[in-house]
């Protein structure tokens, strides 16, 4: 085998993008490309009582105006893998929420159409929406999901317990906000239907467009071989979609639709704000005893995104007595959906803020309050864990951040006129897997082809399926292309959830296997080959050939193969598997981490500074140091971002969000980010052929937690509420 994996070899796709070169979906032109604009609902609740497209109509270059009094019926979207799809648009006069789609104009240049949509008049019949969870008007959900757990007897852990804490965290709306502008194309070919799309999930849209459009899945293709960013605002097929769609069909010509970026702030999802009460109760020594968490977030009205904060506390630490309760409440709010680490991003937040809040009670380190309380095995299920190197990453993780130099009292580090500060949490991120396809092809002259439906959002997954392709087949790193983003292509699930790189790294891993095992059926029976008879576990790969194991001289190139037998070109394919805990016997683990930082507070002028970030990080195999180290960075300025900066402010009387463009929304600069340092730990799990873990999330997790206890240990004030500002800090 070659020493391939692993290696932080440079992104494949970098210089198609440093170039300009990747063409993302606002890049796509075609011949007669027209171009839409949305008209968006300006208040949040009621209904459209009059809507005068006259002026719009008449306006040059404009080729249609569609709102709900011309749309054709629609219907809604499938259930998917993320739940269901979000409501088709313009499909009535009911307005839901600010900022809803009621009108999309086209028209033959982008500034002809942005100008029309301005021309389109609308009248409201307005009622008071319903903004405030606490709204006593509002419908309430317990359980939507059935994810609640009970574990063991709440009551008696807490009977038992010498120190009870109790607290209530929240968290506020945090808005997706990749670099590139989400874009669709889409242009009707008869029947057939082409889309270009920034959209984690290919084959979801294809799947969604065919039945509501009522066209076979067979007659839409679906691009999306590069993306300008998602965070999780590409996994779902959002309404702007279909209306790109639609006005295609309507015009008879290409369409174009690019979202500005207040429009992002209400069209493509939203981490939605949440409430959350955590009580926890120990023994003296420190031993968790009970814990009981309650998390209460808002939804739409018309959709079902879900997003349980409390569940994070069921597998946590090592506790008997454990209870999660998590509720809905619908409100006149865009649809919420994945960002970042959605649910944990928010639940651990609040549940490491409480057990820091718990060691200061007992007077005990936060490290080892956490360490005494490590679960062993998977506290639900009871069955070992697959793989957890937690530990590892608390003891590594705090030699290089210096933890033992912490002084226990708040307050008490001081460089000056700034309060030092050091923080840490705790972190795991559930494990994600679900079937994914792919194929593998060798050529005659001996390079290989891999593809699947996948996108790569920035990941790496370019790169690291390249590597991994690579080294199973023994090519070099040169001799293999790795292409996605094409729903013609095999199967691929999204790019969310940190399970991508698993299910499609072990569907690759198998197509490539396969391709070995069916280069050694050409030579069975080939009195010509020094393979002959040998089966896949006799050979290992190398330099573009087949040997025996241990012997290389016995074998042979793959181009000799293919060329004495004929072959221009030999595929095979692959599907992965998720693995089952029952199964395995064990429990499928994902990844942890611990999270260190080091913080500085002016207390004059309540200026705070994050100074240094070690994350140690059990990520299972990782396949390419340099893209994984990228995406623990990356998550750790996001991290760092929703702890100090990032807050959707929606005016609570008219439902308009004040804040959205990026005058206005708080996002870190390079000045904000300090050294962050990053360490991998563990061994590959055995659970997946390939041994990885999703990283992608993990990165996020925790550094809010961290940078509010780090606070506390800095200051003596507990924050309870994000993001951390000024007003809460000044002494």
């Amino acid at each position: 085998m070659t020493a391939i994996i692993g290696a932080g070899i440079d992104r494949v796709d970098a210089a198609l993008k440093v170039t300009g070169s990747a063409n993302y979906p606002n890049d796509v032109a075609y011949p007669g490309l027209a171009h839409a604009a949305l008209v968006r609902a300006t208040v949040a609740a009621g209904r459209i009582r009059a809507i005068d497209t006259s002026a719009a109509e008449a306006a040059p270059g404009v080729l249609t105006v569609i709102t709900h009094l011309t749309a054709p019926r629609l219907d809604r979207g499938p259930m998917t893998l993320l739940g269901p799809s979000p409501p088709a648009p313009i499909q009535d006069d009911r307005i839901l929420h600010h900022g809803q789609h009621v009108a999309i104009v086209v028209a033959d240049s982008p500034e002809r159409a942005r100008h029309a949509a301005s021309l389109v008049r609308v009248e409201y019949e307005t009622v008071k929406a319903l903004l405030d969870l606490d709204d006593p008007r509002a419908e309430v959900t317990a359980n939507p999901w059935n994810l609640d757990t009970d574990r063991g007897d709440v009551a008696a852990g807490f009977a038992a317990a010498d120190v009870v804490v109790e607290g209530t965290y929240t968290t506020p709306d945090n808005t997706n906000n990749p670099l590139g502008l989400m874009s669709t194309v889409a242009i009707w070919h008869g029947d057939s239907l082409t889309v270009h799309d920034s959209t984690q999930w290919p084959h979801n849209v294809r799947t969604s467009l065919a039945k509501i459009f009522k066209v076979p899945e067979s007659g839409i293709r679906v691009l999306a071989p590069y993306v300008g960013g998602g965070f999780g605002a590409g996994l779902r097929m959002w309404p702007h979609v279909i209306l790109t769609v639609l006005a295609a069909r309507e015009v008879g010509r290409p369409v174009k639709l690019v979202l500005t970026r207040p429009e992002m702030f209400t069209s493509v999802g939203h981490r939605p704000h949440s409430v959350m009460r955590f009580k926890l109760g120990a023994t003296r020594d420190g031993r968790l005893m009970a814990i009981d968490a309650d998390g209460v977030s808002p939804v739409a009205m018309e959709d079902d995104d879900y997003e349980p904060v409390s569940l994070c506390a069921a597998t946590a630490y090592g506790c008997s007595h454990v209870r999660t309760r998590d509720r809905q409440v619908r409100l006149n709010i865009p649809c919420p959906g994945s960002m970042r680490a959605p649910a944990e991003g928010q639940g651990n937040f609040g549940l490491e803020s409480a057990v820091d809040e718990l060691a200061h009670a007992l007077g005990m380190d936060p490290l080892e309050l956490r360490l005494r309380n490590f679960a062993q095995a998977d506290p639900e299920s009871g069955l070992p864990w697959s793989s957890n190197a937690l530990r590892e990453c608390y003891r590594l993780g705090a030699e290089r951040f210096g933890w033992s130099r912490r002084t226990p009292q708040p307050g008490s580090m001081r460089e000056g006129r700034w309060l030092i500060g050091y923080g840490m949490a705790a972190v795991s991120y559930p494990a994600y897997q679900v079937p994914c396809q792919a194929r593998a092809s060798l050529h005659r002259d001996g390079s290989a082809f891999v593809r699947s439906a996948a996108t790569d959002i920035g990941t790496g997954t370019y790169t690291v399926m390249t590597q991994l392709a690579a080294e199973s087949l023994g090519l070099d790193v040169s001799r293999v292309r790795f292409d996605l983003g094409d729903s013609d292509m095999p199967y691929s699930p999204q790019a969310g959830g940190s399970g991508l790189t698993g299910a499609l790294g072990n569907a690759v891993h198998l197509a490539c296997r396969r391709l070995v095992g069916d280069v050694l059926d050409l030579v069975r029976d080939d009195a010509n080959s020094p393979l002959r008879g040998m089966k896949l576990d006799d050979v290992t790969v190398d330099q573009g050939r087949v040997h025996r194991v241990g012997i290389p001289e016995q074998g042979e190139a793959y181009s000799d193969i293919l060329a004495r037998h004929g072959v221009e070109e030999l595929s095979a394919d692959g599907r992965s598997i998720p693995p089952r805990s029952e199964d395995l016997g064990m429990a499928v683990a994902g990844a942890f981490g611990a999270k260190f930082v080091e913080v500085r507070v002016d207390p004059d002028l309540g200026l705070l500074r994050v100074a240094r970030v070690v994350s140690a990080i059990d990520g299972g195999r990782v396949l390419n140091e340099k893209t994984a180290t990228s995406q623990i960075v990356g998550g750790t300025v996001g991290g760092i971002s929703q702890a100090m900066f990032e807050d959707t402010a929606t005016d609570r009387e008219t439902g308009r969000i004040a804040n959205a463009t990026f005058g206005d929304y708080l996002i870190p600069v390079n000045a904000d980010i300090p050294d962050i340092d990053v360490i991998f730990v563990g061994e590959p799990d055995p659970a997946t052929p390939i041994g990885t873990k999703g990283v992608g999330e993990v990165g996020l997790v925790g550094l809010a937690a961290a940078i509010a206890n780090a606070v506390h240990h800095a200051t003596g004030r507990r924050i309870r509420t994000l993001p951390i500002t000024i007003d809460q800090l000044m002494l």
